[in-house]
């Protein structure tokens, strides 16, 4: 499937999908909890939705070996780009984090979503996009802690 011509507001400016050159490692995660702010009711027992802190470490601290692939990576949710911009700062992340709060890419694309304290959050995939065609998508992700090494894997074998 080609990558749909969606523009998205990053945590450094918008960044239009179908431009990204190369191989491109979208993580898409339900939301990132901040410190002092509760999560919303149940979250811990919604299937999938715990681990999006982690898992964006996880993508953090293989970021050396994702580089020595040329693959660029981007986590991707629904919150606010300055929701993301702590994020990204907080946990030193060195790369870009995507906001699709309009769920434009989840139109274009019928991504799955579930709803929770009367909000739409994405359901945890990842895509992996090489010349705007997605070559893979990883879905279901369990555990979201320990998923990089298995795109990892992928690209090393494709």
């Amino acid at each position: 499937m080609v990558l749909p011509d969606v523009s998205l507001d990053s945590t450094s400016g918008i960044v239009k999908l179908i431009a990204l050159a190369g191989t491109v490692v979208i993580y898409i995660y339900p939301m990132s909890g901040r410190p002092g702010i509760p999560l919303p009711d149940g979250w811990d027992e919604i299937p999938g939705a715990r681990g999006c802190t982690p898992q964006a470490c996880d993508f953090s601290d293989h970021n050396e070996e994702f580089s020595a692939l040329s693959a660029t990576v981007f986590g991707l949710s629904s919150q606010p780009s300055d929701y993301q911009l702590e994020l990204k700062q907080r946990l030193h992340l060195p790369f870009e984090l995507l906001s699709d709060s309009q769920f434009a890419l989840q139109q274009a694309m019928n991504l799955p979503v579930f709803q929770t304290s009367g909000m739409q959050l994405y359901k945890r995939l990842t895509m992996i996009v090489k010349a705007n065609i997605i070559k893979k998508v990883f879905y279901p992700i369990f555990p979201p802690d320990q998923h990089a090494k298995e795109v990892i894997d992928w690209l090393k074998s494709h």
